[in-house]
C-alpha cells in the first residue's frame, strides 16, 4: 500500500507536526510584496500559524482544517516571538 503524502513528509522531516480537525477561530490576510501572509489562531492555541499564497486563500474564520506545520522563531522589533510556519493546509 502506497504512503500518503503527508505520512512521507513526516518521514523526511523530524520537525514536521501534522495535526487534524483543528478548529480556526481567526484568519486574517495581508499582502507582503507579491505575497499574500495568511495568519490563523487555532482553538485551545495561543500562537498563531501562518502561511504565504501568491493568491488570497478563502476565508477560514468557523473551518476545520487538517495542518501541517512545524514551529519557527520570528524576531519583530528586537523581540522573539514563536510561530508555526504552515507547509502545507486543507479544509477538513
Amino acid at each position: 500500500m502506497a504512503k500518503s503524502p503527508v505520512k512521507k513528509m513526516l518521514e523526511k522531516h523530524q520537525n514536521l507536526v501534522h495535526s487534524e480537525d483543528m478548529k480556526v477561530v481567526s484568519h486574517v490576510q495581508r499582502k507582503d510584496d507579491d505575497w499574500i501572509v495568511n495568519t490563523i489562531m487555532i482553538e485551545g492555541y495561543e500562537i498563531p500559524f501562518k502561511f504565504r499564497r501568491k493568491k488570497a486563500y478563502k476565508n477560514l474564520n468557523g473551518s476545520l482544517v487538517n495542518l501541517t506545520y512545524y514551529p519557527i522563531t520570528e524576531e519583530i522589533a528586537g523581540l522573539e516571538f514563536e510561530v508555526m510556519k504552515v507547509v502545507r493546509i486543507k479544509v477538513a
